[in-house]
C-alpha cells in the first residue's frame, strides 16, 4: 500500500461533459480514528457507519443546486495492511435509492497495518457549467480528516489544489 500521511485524503476528479468522476482516498485514522483491523463490535459499526457516509458522494461534496448534479455510482471500501478488502459497500441510485451492502469481515485481527479508505463515484450533471465550486462537507462528517489535495481534469487542463479544513469550498473558477 501507498505511504499516507494521516489528516490528508486525496480526491482525484474528472469532468467530461455531463460526466464526472471521483476517486477518493484517506487513512482510517481520518475517517474511523483507527488503522488496525477491526477487533470489536464498536471498531466494526465504526467502519460500517463510515462506509456508509462515504457511500454518499454528493453529501460530502456538495455541488452548487444549479449544477443539476446526481449519483450513478457510488462505491466505497477499507484495505487493511494486509491488503486484504475488509469491507465492501456499492449504492445505486438512479433517481431510486437501490442500495445494497455486502460486508466480508476481516478474520485478521492481529495484522498491524495501516488501513486506507478508497471510494469511487460517478456522477451527471444536467449544468456542468454550473460546477464553479465544491464544498467539503467531508470536514463535518470526520474530524480527524485535516486536509484534502485535489487533481482534477477538465477539457481545459489539469489542475490542482488543497482543500483544507478551516477552508472547505474549492472555487473551481470555471
Amino acid at each position: 500500500m501507498d505511504a499516507h500521511e494521516h489528516g490528508v485524503g486525496a480526491l482525484d476528479i474528472a469532468i467530461y461533459g455531463t460526466t464526472v468522476a471521483m476517486a477518493f482516498e484517506a487513512p482510517g485514522a481520518d475517517i474511523v480514528g483507527f488503522e488496525y483491523a477491526a477487533k470489536s463490535d464498536a471498531d466494526h459499526a465504526a467502519i460500517d457507519t463510515a462506509l456508509a457516509a462515504l457511500g454518499a458522494p454528493l453529501e460530502l461534496f456538495v455541488m452548487p443546486d444549479a449544477a443539476a448534479c446526481g449519483v450513478v455510482e457510488a462505491q466505497a471500501d477499507l484495505e487493511g495492511g494486509d491488503g486484504h478488502e475488509g469491507h465492501h459497500e456499492d449504492h445505486h441510485d438512479e433517481g431510486g435509492h437501490d442500495t445494497h451492502a455486502d460486508h466480508d469481515e476481516d478474520d485478521h485481527a492481529d495484522d498491524a497495518g495501516h488501513t486506507e479508505f478508497h471510494a469511487e463515484y460517478t456522477l451527471t450533471c444536467d449544468n456542468p457549467d454550473a460546477l464553479t465550486e465544491i464544498t467539503f462537507a467531508y470536514f463535518n462528517a470526520f474530524p480527524n480528516a485535516q486536509e484534502v489535495d485535489v487533481q482534477i481534469i477538465t477539457i481545459s487542463g489539469a489542475h490542482a489544489f488543497e482543500v483544507a479544513r478551516d477552508t472547505p469550498t474549492l472555487d473551481l473558477g470555471r
